[in-house]
């Protein structure tokens, strides 16, 4: 497999451009199966990742072509098969968010339960509670969800027990080709989740109330195609903002959405960052003969701080000069990078979802072992601020959430390069 080599200790200085979300990217192109017309999108990702779900979906029935750096146009003229194997889904979570999109179009469905994850249990109830509401039959048998909808779907009343992401996605999916009304109460507000409902909407659908925390959905009986851009990927800009305020120097981060982080910025300023919004650009400066200060953090449901930024912001926090206290409260288990990190002299105390970071005044590089896709990007970015070679290994979580990281890096001055795996 692999590696990801970095020579620490230099600040980072000049422009990244940022991505279009990855989160949303699988979303979007799962709700291409809700028309048999073309779906051109824009601002794709080339990630792992979604090269995971087009493979799922050309097994559906779907093409999906690439043109240049980041067009895809997908068309599912139609449905050739409602099955969703097992070696498809295990490879890659949203892929069991096809369930939907195949119900609404072709009135049933077979996909495989998604399994365990690294962090945490992640379980699809919410996902099938809501769709059982639209009038769909659901049974689980031998590790996969077998459901039916030969009469169509209708809408329904979902009111979620408590905020996911993923399952209001799939239930917006799912409602949008269900006759009738349906209301999602206790729905997430993600950015994501409104650019599901824009991108569902410019092709006909009927949404509002995305990104409050409640949804209704207007049926209609089918929607069209075109072209739609997908929103930059916040993750990606919070993780590189992140860097920058731990190695020093100045970077200026464009094509982005700073609204979507407005729980970022402030934690920034107050480790001693310089942070200038500027629409759809950022830029971070912090000078880089000392170190930052320490903040406590807590991850929460948006417009709260992300827990996709968390293990980043850790990786920041251990050179801090003092002590900070970081909670996670959305998933468990995902503290795995904190004893990697400790590897690299990194003082770590971890309890339950609590986590004690007492920063020191410099990691040393060593070889590290990635554990998910964030996880592994904390590991790059106490690299980035080590004495000496830091070697982070199984690199292909990175490959799975970021595009070109690092040609985007080395552009701003890290030492950086990949080491080809035997």
């Amino acid at each position: 497999m692999d590696s990801i080599i970095i020579g620490g200790g230099k600040p980072l200085n000049g422009d990244i451009p940022i991505s279009g979300a990855k989160n949303s990217a699988l979303k979007l192109m799962a709700a291409a199966l809700l028309t048999d017309e073309k779906i051109t999108l824009t601002n794709m990702p080339r990630l792992r990742d979604t090269r995971f779900l087009a493979d799922l979906l050309g097994d559906l029935g779907m093409a999906v072509d690439e043109e240049g750096d980041n067009v895809t146009h997908l068309h599912a003229p139609h449905i050739t098969s409602t099955v969703a194997p097992y070696d498809r889904v295990r490879k890659m979570r949203a892929s069991f968010n096809v369930l939907g999109p195949l119900l609404a179009r072709a009135g049933k469905a077979e996909v495989s339960l998604p399994g365990g994850c690294a962090i945490g249990a992640r379980p699809v109830d919410l996902h099938l509670q809501a769709i059982s509401r639209f009038g769909a039959a659901i049974e689980l048998s031998a590790g996969y969800v077998h459901a039916f909808a030969p009469d169509g779907l209708r809408g329904g009343h979902v009111n979620f027990p408590f905020v996911s992401v993923g399952a209001t996605e799939h239930a917006m999916m799912t409602a949008a080709l269900a006759k009738g009304e349906s209301v999602l109460e206790n729905a997430a507000r993600e950015p994501e989740i409104v650019d599901l409902a824009d991108f569902l909407n410019s092709f006909g659908a009927k949404i509002e109330g995305a990104g409050t925390s409640t949804i209704r959905i207007e049926g209609v009986e089918r929607l069209s195609g075109g072209t739609y851009s997908v929103v930059p990927d916040r993750i990606e800009t919070g993780t590189f903002a992140i860097a920058a305020t731990a190695a020093g120097g100045k970077v200026r981060l464009t094509g982005v959405r700073e609204e979507h982080l407005h729980a970022l910025w402030p934690l920034l300023e107050a480790a001693g960052a310089e942070i200038g919004l500027n629409g759809d650009s950022v830029t971070i400066s912090r000078d880089p003969s000392s170190r930052p200060h320490s903040v406590d953090m807590a991850t929460q449901p948006y417009p709260g701080f992300p827990t996709d930024l968390q293990a980043q912001f850790m990786a920041l926090m251990t050179i801090a000069d003092g002590a900070s206290v970081i909670r996670e409260n959305i998933f468990e288990n995902r503290f795995m990078h904190a004893p990697e990190l400790n590897r690299m002299g990194a003082n770590i105390r971890v309890d339950g979802n609590e986590a004690v970071v007492r920063g020191v005044e410099s990691l040393v590089g060593a070889p590290v072992m990635a554990t998910d896709l964030r996880a592994s990007v904390s590991l790059v970015i106490a690299g980035l601020v080590a004495e000496g070679q830091t070697q982070v290994n199984r690199v292909y979580h990175l490959d799975r959430g970021f595009e070109r990281l690092e040609e985007k890096l080395g552009r701003v001055g890290a030492e950086v390069r990949r080491a080809p795996g035997e």
